[in-house]
């Protein structure tokens, strides 16, 4: 399962396009705003506008051989600690060995600019962060893919 952290999220055509080149189920997740798709294999879900209530929803879901698209840092700290494979639009992969970091420099960045410090621009999003998040997709569809084949191997009880 691909759960997308869908309010604000930049890559949603390509995250359709290489779910469906992998046949991996993708569940969008915001506060309002989804267009309806047809497709069995595309979920929208509509959460209360509380506040992180699209975060709560994805990280009560998602576990091992799951991926996460979110640029949500708090919400990709979440989803390692449970086993799922995350990454930022922009391709950055979150993993145990840098989420501690990443989670610092965000919280970091919140403070200085709650103190004034800092203006909190994000650069805008480039082509070059489309292609790498393509890239990145790519291969976590593989990962999940090859997670899959092995736990349906050790169901059927087969080495």
């Amino acid at each position: 399962m691909i759960y997308v952290d869908a309010d604000a999220c930049p890559v949603k055509p390509e995250v359709l396009k290489v779910a469906e080149r992998h046949d991996i189920a993708v569940t969008f997740v915001a506060n309002s705003g989804l267009r309806p798709s047809r497709d069995p294999m595309i979920r929208n879900v509509i959460v209360s506008g509380a506040f992180d209530a699209a975060d709560d929803w994805i990280a009560e879901r998602a576990g091992a051989g799951d991926i996460v698209i979110t640029a949500d840092v708090p919400l990709a700290q979440r989803c390692v600690a449970a086993g799922a494979m995350v990454t930022g639009p922009t391709g950055r992969l979150f993993d145990e060995a840098n989420i501690g970091m990443a989670r610092a420099m965000r919280d970091l960045g919140q403070h200085l600019r709650e103190t004034g410090e800092s203006k909190g621009y994000n650069a805008a999003f480039s082509p070059r962060d489309r292609s790498a998040f393509l890239q990145t997709m790519e291969q976590l569809c593989r990962q999940a893919k090859a997670i899959r084949k092995e736990t349906e191997d050790e169901t059927k009880g087969r080495p």
